[in-house]
């Protein structure tokens, strides 16, 4: 426990408190107790114990923490005028990560952490209390170690993305042997995860898959960048080795709607990045009716998606996604959490029940609807990660 951080709070005046948690779901005029660094107490607050401290939020909305499960956040550099040429009509394509791949070989340690924390802070004022963030700016195993070491400083978990494009001027075999031998070696033990950019102009089916058969081998979960730019096998490779998630699902075929349907891999969404690609947004309906997991993500990155703002991500889905705002919340939170397997057993984050990692999201609005409801407004009113209020 951090020096300072009170033994226990007791937050009381919740007009409306979403847990997530299938037996207490979501309580009206309710509170809970934090105690440390976990959830100790959750339920009505006329039968509240008494704590260290007492916050009284006045009737307003709580909920778990946005869990953002996909972020690029280690880089340097700008792209700007990228942007705005997409917005003008030019087509987006996998090439671009190479500009953001030299700026950020260009930049040093201090440089790169310094973006880092200023992205993190940045998310976390606006209820982010758990993040991911991933490797692949680099893309030589001295740049993707340090981006590995550099993460691990400042993210929840990181994920190792040496996979993401294969750099100019190099031989794509010899790069997938380097990224699948040396690189992986060196990588491993500063992350949790591995992923690969399974999609035309980047990776295909056969060099992803030797990607992430490498990375199990090496005791790595698993994670895929699939079905971004147009129906491909990156779904169907996700459920096939078991990968916690696969991200984008923008083309989806029925087969792809199935086999999510029919496994544990969850289907992260990240409509952020298909407005700012100017692509169609992901078929959210068909995936949640089928019964498969579904979880937002922002997508965070200088190039497809440079927001931070899970509540944007939110808002985008319950407003052209045809996902209810329960839906799309629970996405969100427990969703993320999901897709990182951190949803169950003691510290588990994107829900809120004792034992949880107590990690809060109190919105200025008497419930969760205002979050579609008033797009566009900062609703975040107060956090605390981790049980210390950071907001």
């Amino acid at each position: 426990m951090s020096e300072g951080l009170p033994v226990s709070v007791l937050i009381t005046g919740i007009g409306e408190l979403t847990t997530n948690d299938e037996e207490l779901g979501t309580l009206p005029d309710a509170a809970l107790v934090l105690d440390g660094d976990r959830v100790v107490w959750v339920g009505p607050a006329p039968a509240a114990p008494d704590a260290d401290e007492r916050v009284d939020v006045e009737g307003r909305a709580v909920l778990p923490g946005w869990v953002d499960s996909h972020t690029h956040l280690l880089f340097a550099g700008d792209r700007t005028e990228e942007f705005g040429a997409r917005m003008a009509g030019k087509p987006y394509a996998a090439g671009g990560i190479a500009v953001t791949m030299a700026a950020t070989r260009a930049a040093t340690d201090d440089e790169l952490a310094g973006n880092l924390r200023r992205h993190v802070a940045e998310a976390v004022r606006q209820g982010t209390t758990y993040l991911e963030t991933k490797t692949g700016y680099g893309l030589t195993v001295a740049d993707e170690l340090r981006a590995a070491k550099i993460a691990a400083g400042h993210a929840d978990e990181v994920t190792f993305l040496g996979a993401h494009l294969v750099p100019p001027d190099t031989d794509a075999a010899s790069y997938l042997d380097l990224v699948c031998g040396e690189m992986l070696d060196a990588v491993a033990p500063h992350v949790r995860w591995a992923d690969v950019f399974c999609e035309t102009g980047a990776f295909d089916a056969d060099a992803s898959r030797a990607v992430l058969l490498a990375a199990q081998r090496k005791g790595l979960g698993l994670r895929v960048h699939g079905n971004q730019l147009g129906e491909g096998p990156g779904v169907a490779l996700a459920v096939e080795l078991g990968a916690a998630s696969v991200d984008h699902c923008t083309y989806l075929a029925p087969s792809d709607v199935d086999a999510l349907a029919g496994s544990d891999t969850v289907a992260t969404l990240l409509p952020a990045c298909d407005l700012s690609t100017r692509q169609p947004l992901p078929d959210a309906r068909a995936l949640l009716d089928a019964g498969a997991t579904v979880a937002l993500a922002s997508n965070c990155n200088p190039g497809s998606s440079y927001t931070s703002s899970m509540a944007y991500c939110v808002t985008t889905a319950v407003l052209q996604m045809r996902m209810s705002v329960t839906e799309a919340v629970r996405a969100a939170t427990w969703g993320g959490a999901r897709a990182l397997r951190r949803e169950t057993g003691d510290g588990a984050v994107g829900v809120l029940r004792p034992g949880a990692r107590a990690d809060v999201h109190v919105l200025d609005a008497p419930s969760v609807t205002h979050l579609a409801y008033r797009p566009g407004v900062a609703l975040t009113h107060a956090v605390w990660r981790a049980g210390r209020r950071v907001r």
